[in-house]
């Protein structure tokens, strides 16, 4: 049992050694010669203009997290679907089938819910 502890520690150890001394090789080597234009901020290569304290419209943050749980579901959904001929050969299919269609079906109602709710409306209706 502590052999088992001792491989992780020294893992951990050899790891964590192997990344400084690589930081260490890195910084020993490389120039260094700041320059004001260097340490500047940049956006993509172009100078920055503006200020970054910007208010982004809500409706980003909502398209962005319907966005998120549905790519979450795919990456639920794709070990099932690579093991599933093999759960259909020993039996399982049709439990796996229908746990998946329960949890598509709970997705589907969530986005049911945002449409119906108008949170997928880029311009919304002001109701008077």
């Amino acid at each position: 049992m502590l052999f088992d502890f001792a491989n992780v520690l020294v893992f951990t150890a050899l790891g964590l050694g192997f990344v400084g001394v690589n930081l260490l090789i890195g910084k020993l080597l490389r120039p260094s010669n700041p320059q004001e234009r260097k340490l500047s901020t940049y956006e993509c290569g172009e100078p920055a203009s503006g200020s970054a304290w910007v208010n982004f419209n809500i409706r980003f943050y909502l398209v962005a997290l319907i966005f998120i749980i549905f790519e979450v579901e795919i990456a639920f959904i794709f070990p099932v679907a690579a093991v599933f001929r093999r759960w259909i050969e020993n039996g399982q299919g049709l439990f796996a089938f229908v746990e998946i269609m329960i949890f598509v079906g709970i997705l589907f109602l969530g986005l049911i819910y945002a449409w119906a709710k108008g949170d997928l409306e880029w311009v919304k209706k002001v109701r008077v």
